[in-house]
């Protein structure tokens, strides 16, 4: 089992940044792919950014390329989603997610390991 909280969510301006955090805890000694989600009013919940166990492969979501960016520090157990020139459409509670495979994939089935979320508000 492992388990995952997100923080560093808030209020921002438009064209502000923020830096999200994903800490893992539990059976940590296998490493996990993680990826971010985020799920708007409304909306489905889609997949944003993944990044293998090395931390050497990552993938985005087409909307946010260029603009988010995904990270982890093994020797912390976290991963990070550095979100720059941030707009009202990103708007929406963030997720983290593990799987216990070594490929990056956006599907939110292959994903085990959900945190609770951490809300980000953009204002215009």
């Amino acid at each position: 089992q492992v388990q995952v909280v997100e923080s560093g969510g808030g209020l921002v301006q438009a064209g502000g940044s923020l830096r999200l955090s994903c800490a893992a805890s539990g059976r940590t000694s296998i490493r996990y792919t993680m990826g971010w989600f985020r799920q708007a009013p409304g909306k489905e919940r889609e997949f944003v950014a993944g990044i293998d166990q090395s931390g050497g492969s990552t993938n985005y979501a087409d909307s946010v390329k260029g603009r988010f960016t995904i990270s982890r520090d093994n020797a912390k157990n976290t991963v990070y989603l550095q979100i720059f020139s941030l707009k009202p459409e990103d708007t929406a509670v963030y997720y983290c997610a593990a799987r216990p495979g070594s490929v990056v994939v956006a599907a939110l089935r292959e994903y085990d390991y959900w945190g609770q979320g951490t809300q980000v508000t953009v204002s215009s």
